[in-house]
């Protein structure tokens, strides 16, 4: 198959892993309605499992299948799901009304990929100087925090095991 992109190998890095209390932090929560400032803690505090779903940039294809696939596989029901990017509040909106995920999904902005930094999985992005954003990830976190379950990409683009995410779920 002739593909449009070259799959990239990544480097290997020292995430977060299943049993470690995952980094909290505070960033804009956006959801359907307005966005306002909330820690991970608090959303963990108020359910009994989260999913965290670190995406590309709104608007990148590797973003569009992983908000597809999630919604089609209905995650908000068995969990509360979040996701993270550096993408703003306002295109954050953009992407719960394109991927048709208003009011089940909600998106953390971290626009200087700080909260990637913290768990170790930032990436630079070829030609883009000066640009970058975390590599697709997935932790399952109890009401704790604590790590039921990791996925880092190996490459890039990579994609999530849903089936091994729903099994934990």
């Amino acid at each position: 198959m002739d593909l449009d992109f070259d799959i990239v190998d990544l480097d290997p890095v020292d995430h977060p892993e299943e049993g470690d209390t995952a980094p909290d932090f505070t960033r804009p929560l956006v959801n359907d309605e307005f966005w306002e400032d909330e820690s991970l803690a608090s959303v963990c505090a108020d359910s009994d499992r989260v999913v965290l779903v670190f995406h590309a940039m709104d608007g990148a294809f590797p973003a569009t299948y992983i908000w597809n696939e999630i919604r089609d596989r209905a995650w908000h029901e068995q969990a509360t799901v979040v996701g993270i990017s550096i993408s703003t509040p306002y295109e954050h909106k953009q992407l719960l009304k394109e991927r048709e995920i208003e009011g089940d999904y909600r998106l953390f902005s971290d626009p200087a990929n700080g909260v990637a930094q913290q768990y170790s999985i930032d990436m630079a992005l070829d030609g883009m100087a000066g640009i970058e954003e975390p590599r697709p990830s997935v932790f399952v976190l109890d009401s704790d925090r604590t790590i039921e379950y990791a996925w880092v990409a190996q490459e890039w683009p990579d994609f999530p095991d849903y089936d091994d995410v729903e099994a934990q779920l």
